[in-house]
């Protein structure tokens, strides 16, 4: 008798629950659809560069070949601005190496720059924030450039300069191995330079001169602080999380979030879910990813485009095959409650890495943002936290940097 009565009372509940449920819902669309939204960290291009994706058209989700960003889909997600990322992979440190990835930069810089132009009424470039928010009002797509990894501008300070005309307003100091610059975080042979390069801190200064934003993700613990020491503006973390949650190297510590605080800067939470939420072993995997490498080299050094093409359907492939456990939207937006705990609501932000391995459940691609809002009001967070979290800190910190640089206006 008693199991019926608890049946009875879930099945009187449940339109209660729902009612309150569409209600949350229907708030955090309205704010979302109020406030102005930015994600400082995609890596659509590559796609771009492969000459079948074309960013202007919708592409249906969760389909092989879609991506997770395109015009129409930021639009349907509520997302006003996107950092379209210059990816270029580690690659040799030779000027052979360093020529040929500037030339790989230059082509995924011309690659954006010539969808913004083919698609004028959906987006367009942005170089300041005051280009976003005109764009905002249009009613159209802000698209930033920003480069992660510094390895293209070699040993030569100058290409700060020449980058930074050609439209890239942060550069991610280093990928997924050291360069000339500094350390980066997950380099199997270890620390080369003890943190910054005595170039890298050439770069950090002329960055700073420009009005270029600083990106600490991906590098060392030790040159995440020798840019604090060296840096006269706020520096960012493009796309990261925090390792009290999910002990990386690629994550940021208490007390690196602590300094960042210091700084002034901001960290952008980052989807991808192994910085979020440490997965379980998958050793078929890790096996199958590692005999990739052995087949084909440095996917970075390849220069057959058949060859290229190979290794992805068989990298992709093996991913289908095992598949990770993925974070959930929940598990994203404990690490954006670990930075408000810890160092207030004005230093964190979305950077989402979609197309780069970004996407979690409930939040797989650009269409999808909103479920980030909506897990922040069922939360209890405010609009206007809501407002700083989406854009307001990285635009703080955007503007600070060109207000302390020599492109400042008078």
């Amino acid at each position: 008798m008693k199991r019926y009565f608890l049946f009875f009372l879930l099945l009187t509940a449940l339109p209660v629950f729902q009612c309150g449920e569409n209600k949350l819902r229907n708030q955090a669309m309205m704010i979302h659809e109020r406030i102005w939204t930015v994600d400082t960290h995609c890596d659509t291009p590559m796609l771009m560069e492969r000459g079948s994706f074309d960013v202007g058209r919708r592409h249906p989700s969760g389909e092989r070949g879609s991506g997770k960003v395109d015009f129409p889909r930021m639009a349907d997600g509520g997302l006003d601005a996107q950092f379209f990322a210059v990816f270029v992979g580690q690659g040799k440190r030779t000027p052979e190496g360093h020529s040929r990835a500037k030339s790989y930069a230059d082509t995924l810089i011309n690659q954006v720059k010539a969808a913004c132009m083919r698609y004028p009424e959906l987006a367009e470039l942005a170089s300041s924030p005051e280009d976003a928010l005109r764009l905002h009002e249009a009613g159209k797509r802000a698209i930033f450039l920003g480069m992660e990894n510094g390895y293209p501008l070699g040993k030569d300070l100058n290409l700060v300069d020449y980058f930074y005309k050609r439209g890239i307003r942060y550069i991610t100091l280093s990928h997924n191995g050291n360069n000339e610059i500094c350390d980066s975080s997950t380099d199997n042979a270890g620390p080369e330079w003890n943190g910054l390069s005595p170039f890298g801190v050439k770069v950090v200064r002329r960055m700073n001169e420009l009005g270029m934003i600083i990106d600490v993700s991906h590098i060392s613990d030790q040159a995440f602080y020798d840019v604090l020491k060296h840096s006269q503006a706020p520096v960012m973390a493009s796309h990261s999380c925090c390792r009290a949650f999910c002990d990386h190297p690629r994550n940021l510590s208490d007390e690196m979030l602590i300094a960042l605080k210091e700084n002034g800067g901001v960290i952008q939470i980052c989807f991808v879910s192994s910085f979020i939420k440490t997965p379980p072993p998958n050793p078929r995997l890790e096996n199958a990813l590692k005999k990739l490498e052995e087949k084909y080299g440095n996917y970075y050094e390849i220069d057959d485009p058949e060859l290229k093409e190979n290794y992805r359907n068989e990298y992709y492939a093996a991913r289908r095959k095992y598949p990770v456990q993925r974070a959930s939207v929940e598990d994203l937006v404990d690490h954006i409650d670990h930075v408000v705990d810890l160092i207030g609501i004005d230093h964190v932000g979305i950077g989402t890495d979609f197309d780069g391995g970004g996407g979690v459940e409930g939040c797989d691609d650009v269409s999808e943002l909103p479920n980030i809002t909506l897990e922040l009001v069922k939360r209890g967070y405010s609009e206007e936290a809501i407002e700083k979290i989406w854009g307001g800190n990285f635009m703080r910190v955007f503007r600070q940097v060109i207000d302390k640089s020599e492109n400042r206006k008078s």
